[in-house]
């Protein structure tokens, strides 16, 4: 047997949630599911086929179209521009890509720190050592209010349940796990799955070109990411892979978590190598998406592709999240939250205010949903004004899955910005330098990884 009692528990009950929120009746089945709570694999097994194979109603008043074919999201888009002018040269378009690597970096490592925290727990943090709003890295905690201090303590038990008592214990452990990303110990890029995977997908357009498929991406996930080091829906598929399973049966059997941010934050260096190109690059993120995802979890890695495409070519960030939104179902939930969020954005003063609407119409998905975190994507790009520092910031402010969020938002912001007007302080504190769980990549030069992307791009021209 695959998993233990408690785990498949926990696939079963959010199994129920993604099925609801895909708009199915589950009623039924969460009242059978608590009934048979405590029993064997054998027969929670059982009840996951049944239900895999149910003939499950559509809930009333769901009125959303979202297909995973690539065919059928086709058709589903609003007319989308599938390319545009790329106006500037190509030293330039190097800085720009350049500026898109760097800014992921940064923007990954601003966020790391808090990683699951909540937005009420960044803020008392940052009041705390005097630093609110946020401006750059976030300074190593010495001393945090006992109430906060018990709230990150109960967040890691949730992750690493210990007998250990002793809130202060706990704050140590956060410390001494995070501390390659607080400011005062910064030397490189600590590893993280958002840069592993951008690192990756280079490998992959270097290995096969423009035309790899998702079983050659499935190749390369096996021989070059270690299973440790993916996590919800990339773990599902990867153990479904070695099951002998492929895609798009990967993306669902026993994976719950294909609607989660997985795949968006594997969006980037399909962008990176298609400036002008966002058509091209929604269509290469769809390829990589569909190993392991599903419906909005495949429109996430789309529209960051589109949008950073876009954000190449052009020099406007509201225009590219235009362009961006454009390739993705028009019908779809991820569609009507983003087009909400830009309603939002242009209407409110200040990004809280946007924040408060997003929770309170999809602060019901997971903290590391695609749907929730995109939107917190574009409110940050929107309200950041233009300013790589403070779009960033935002979005690692109003939680939910602040690497992600920072890596992306400082991906696009980065690609506008180009490497030459990124912050000086936010760069040289990574002396060039990434740390990867990559076989081969480890300790790579960020400038050498963003020429080997120009290079992909000039080579096809």
């Amino acid at each position: 047997m695959l998993f233990d009692r408690r785990e498949l528990e926990e696939l079963l009950r959010y199994e129920l949630i993604q099925l609801e929120e895909e708009g199915y009746e589950v009623e039924e089945y969460k009242h059978r599911l608590e009934a048979i709570k405590g029993s064997s694999p054998k027969l929670l097994m059982a009840f996951y086929e049944e239900l895999r194979r149910a003939p499950l109603r559509r809930r009333k008043g769901f009125a959303y179209s979202e297909p995973s074919e690539l065919s059928e999201i086709k058709k589903e888009r609003p007319k989308p521009l599938e390319t545009l002018e790329v106006r500037f040269s190509r030293d330039v378009l190097l800085d720009k890509i350049r500026g898109a690597w760097y800014g992921r970096c940064i923007g990954n490592m601003i966020g790391k720190p808090v990683e699951g925290f909540s937005r009420s727990m960044i803020e008392r943090y940052l009041r705390s050592v005097g630093e609110y709003p946020l401006k750059g890295y976030f300074p190593e905690p010495r001393e945090l209010p006992e109430d906060l201090v018990r709230e990150i303590a109960d967040l890691f038990r949730k992750h690493a349940p210990s007998a250990e008592e002793d809130p202060r214990a706990f704050l140590k452990k956060f410390v001494e796990w995070r501390r390659d990303a607080f400011r005062e110990n910064i030397r490189y890029v600590a590893r993280d799955d958002d840069i592993d995977y951008t690192i990756l997908n280079l490998h992959v357009l270097e290995t096969y070109g423009y035309g790899f498929t998702t079983l050659d991406i499935a190749r390369e996930w096996l021989e070059h990411l270690p299973y440790a080091m993916v996590y919800t829906a990339e773990r599902a598929a990867y153990r479904n892979l070695v099951l002998g399973l492929k895609p798009p049966e990967t993306a669902v059997y026993l994976n719950p978590y294909r609607e989660w941010i997985g795949a968006q934050i594997r969006a980037d260096i399909w962008g990176y190598v298609s400036p002008g190109e966002p058509g091209k690059a929604a269509e290469l993120a769809y390829r990589d998406a569909r190993l392991s995802h599903v419906k909005n979890g495949i429109y996430g890695e789309m529209f960051i592709a589109a949008t950073i495409a876009a954000s190449l070519a052009i020099d406007s960030v509201e225009e590219a999240i235009d362009i961006g939104l454009a390739q993705i179902p028009k019908n779809s939930r991820l569609y009507e939250a983003l087009r909400s969020t830009i309603q939002w954005s242009k209407s409110d003063s200040d990004w809280t205010e946007t924040w408060e609407k997003i929770m309170k119409h999809y602060g019901k998905y997971h903290w590391v949903h695609t749907i929730n975190n995109a939107a917190v994507v574009v409110m940050a790009l929107l309200h950041g004004g233009g300013d790589y520092t403070k779009s960033v910031s935002i979005a690692v402010m109003s939680g939910l899955d602040t690497d992600c969020n920072g890596a992306t938002v400082g991906s696009i912001m980065g690609a506008v910005l180009g490497f030459k007007n990124l912050p000086r302080e936010l760069v040289e504190p990574l002396n060039n330098r990434v740390r990867s769980a990559i076989m081969g990549y480890d300790n790579a030069s960020i400038t050498e990884l963003a020429e080997r992307t120009f290079r992909i791009w000039k080579k096809a021209r």
